[in-house]
């Protein structure tokens, strides 16, 4: 048995409060995201619009506060004017970022009125790759203004009476990617973003801009390419946006649990990196940051490669989840919150089909992936104040990584519902872990349950036909000692929710 790994965290020494919208996600027009996903007209549980009424079930169990839409490297093509109005007059048009056909079947209007069915908001993306500052304001008018100008008149002429009032807009998608249609250098688009911003500001002075940071960890232009955008733009905007994906596609399980500390590391130096311009601009505003793109993506890889272009949403990018995603999940979701003083937002990337958390058969049923289940724990009791941790705890290394912690953890303590929940991974996956907490300041508590995410198999996934092989349960066996301290063991490759009632 490995040492044990202890955690003192005290009432009084706060990292900060969470954002709920931390816990959002993502709706792209890409695969079947939408169409077989949110939407899907002749399916036995369609509602009267054509969105599945499962999937809504599923999507209100993660209680999702905000979403990201339509894109992703789509906006960058888009023009949204060929989403609203008439269906039947909508065109079809060939989607360059992932070589499909996009049917319009679904705009702008639909998706808000999803967002209301799964109690919801909407953060908007701006195409600022092939438009630009006219796109911008044209649609935060058309969005957002009452009555009286051609774009809410139009609004109104298409069934929307009241304003959509859509307070979150992304300011453009991973510009700084060569991959991105209409791709540009960080003074470029850092030039653009502020220009586009300023522009629907004017429009509506009420809403919240996220400018493009780096596209992923590894761009030989981060962290400069942040450094230049913010210089540029450090007025208008709020927030700076970081996107990053892990995977293990050489099979090494260790190393791939570690990839979290990449993720520590990445946000450490983009706050940095905003505190840099904020100095130099001698700013009272503090940008925080938007982790609006991040996930475990690689298993569909290979596939997606092999398809046609050209065709309506076709099966791209459905990674089928395994146990051992779901603990690099948790401890994700772990990272951020250890930082949620500055990660104000936050988007898995995405919500269904598109390596996600839900998956459907197009005509059959909807299930849940095995990353559901730490999302949704997180989402569902991670709301409060996340406390500063002391943790010790046995360390390994692994290819990449020095002196990891086989405990990943972190204590959200909810005052209003006086409780205080403890999110932890054992990274280990030869061994359980004794876990000891200390929680000296809290008084007398009592443990409300302790949930455990495990599996034998760290390869077993759920499948529409086994959609209940990897799923959590209440069995775990956190118990209170004498002292006030809570001892526990954390199964081997395990994700932990340990829940306190004060």
């Amino acid at each position: 048995m490995t040492n044990k790994a202890t955690m003192i965290v005290d009432k009084d020494f706060q990292v900060g409060e969470v954002d709920k919208r931390i816990y959002g996600s993502f709706i792209e027009h890409l695969g079947r995201a939408v169409y077989g996903g949110i939407y899907e007209a002749d399916h036995p549980q369609a509602d009267e619009q054509g969105f599945r009424s499962d999937v809504l079930e599923l999507v209100k169990g993660l209680d999702v506060p905000i979403v990201r839409y339509p894109g992703g490297n789509f906006v960058s093509g888009y023009n949204w004017e060929d989403g609203v109005g008439p269906v039947d007059q909508r065109p079809k048009r060939l989607e360059l970022a992932w070589r499909t056909v996009e049917p319009n079947w679904i705009g702008f209007n639909e998706f808000m009125d999803w967002c209301k069915k799964v109690n919801t908001d909407a953060m908007m993306a701006v195409n600022l790759g092939t438009r630009g500052i006219d796109d911008a304001r044209n649609l935060i008018e058309y969005s957002n203004h009452k009555s009286g100008s051609y774009w809410s008149d139009l609004r109104i002429q298409h069934g929307y009476k009241d304003p959509h009032n859509v307070k979150t807009w992304c300011l453009g998608n991973e510009m700084d990617g060569p991959w991105q249609i209409g791709h540009k250098t960080s003074v470029e688009y850092g030039r653009l973003a502020n220009e586009a911003g300023k522009a629907m500001r004017w429009v509506d002075p009420t809403i919240e801009l996220v400018a493009c940071g780096s596209s992923h960890i590894g761009m030989p232009t981060f962290p400069e390419w942040e450094a230049t955008v913010l210089d540029l733009a450090y007025d208008t905007i709020d927030y700076v946006s970081i996107h990053q994906y892990y995977g293990n596609p050489h099979n090494d399980t260790k190393n791939f649990l570690a990839q979290s500390m990449s993720m520590d590391s990445y946000i450490n130096t983009v706050i940095s990196t905003c505190d840099y311009v904020q100095a130099k601009k001698r700013g009272k505003k503090q940008i925080n940051l938007s982790f609006d793109e991040w996930n475990v993506w690689y298993h569909s890889n290979v596939q997606d490669r092999k398809l046609d272009p050209w065709q309506i949403a076709p099966s791209q990018l459905e990674d089928v989840y395994n146990h051992e995603d779901a603990l690099v999940v948790g401890c994700m979701l772990i990272s951020m919150l250890k930082r949620a003083d500055r990660v104000k937002m936050a988007c898995i990337a995405q919500l269904v089909n598109v390596i996600a958390p839900i998956m459907t058969q197009n005509g059959g049923p909807a299930w849940k992936q095995t990353i559901y289940y730490p999302y949704m724990h997180a989402s569902i009791f991670g709301r409060g104040t996340v406390l500063v941790p002391l943790v010790k705890s046995p360390k390994h290394d692994t290819k990449d990584f020095t002196d990891v912690p086989y405990l990943e953890t972190v204590a959200v303590h909810n005052e209003e519902k006086e409780e205080v929940t403890i999110f932890a991974v054992n990274r280990n996956t030869e061994e359980s872990l004794p876990f000891e907490i200390d929680l000296r300041s809290f008084g007398a508590f009592q443990i409300i349950e302790h949930i455990v995410l495990e599996s034998d198999d760290l390869k077993m996934t759920n499948t529409a036909d086994a959609p209940n092989r990897v799923t959590p349960h209440t069995a775990g066996n956190a118990a209170i000692e004498d002292g006030g301290k809570i001892a526990a063991t954390l199964s081997k490759a395990s994700w932990n929710v340990i829940r306190i009632k004060l």
